[in-house]
């Protein structure tokens, strides 16, 4: 078993409920065991500004699958949900990325572990920091990035 950690966002729809639906799937999957979740956070968009507010949440546990067979569970999650991949950083029913998995380092056009963005975004960053305080990842402690990145953008629900 691996430690894992996935963020979770949506913009469209009934956000949260994309959310737990998300979260329900990841855990009747088996793809992530014994799970926390953070609760769900009003974050404004990324990268592309022009679209509704998203809710963000983050779900940590364990996993026993490989990442990038745990990268086909959360992609078959999001289509079974309905994403369409229309634009970059654009609106969708659901996203869900994987952050980390264990102490895997992988570079590949499929997957980045840890997940290259972590300690830029704060919609990441606040609920992963909830869930698992002092947690560090690739010699940085979550928890004190998050506090450093600050909270704009970003309001508990």
């Amino acid at each position: 078993m691996s430690a894992v950690a996935l963020s979770l966002g949506s913009n469209i729809g009934d956000k949260a409920a994309r959310i737990r639906e998300a979260v329900e799937r990841l855990v009747k999957s088996g793809a992530v065991k014994d799970a926390a979740v953070s609760s769900m956070y009003r974050t404004a968009p990324w990268g592309d500004a022009d679209q509704d507010w998203f809710v963000n949440a983050c779900i940590a546990g364990e996993t026993d699958i490989a990442p990038l067979e745990l990268l086909a569970v959360c992609k078959g999650i999001e289509q079974d949900m309905g994403r369409a991949h229309v634009r970059r950083w654009g609106p969708r029913i659901i996203d869900i990325d994987i952050l980390y998995v264990g102490d895997t380092a992988l570079d590949t056009p499929e997957l980045k572990l840890p997940h290259t963005e972590i300690f830029s975004r704060a919609f990441v960053l606040i609920p992963l920091a909830e869930i698992r305080p002092g947690l560090v990842i690739g010699g940085h402690d979550v928890s004190a990035a998050a506090a450093a990145i600050g909270s704009a953008g970003v309001t508990k629900m």
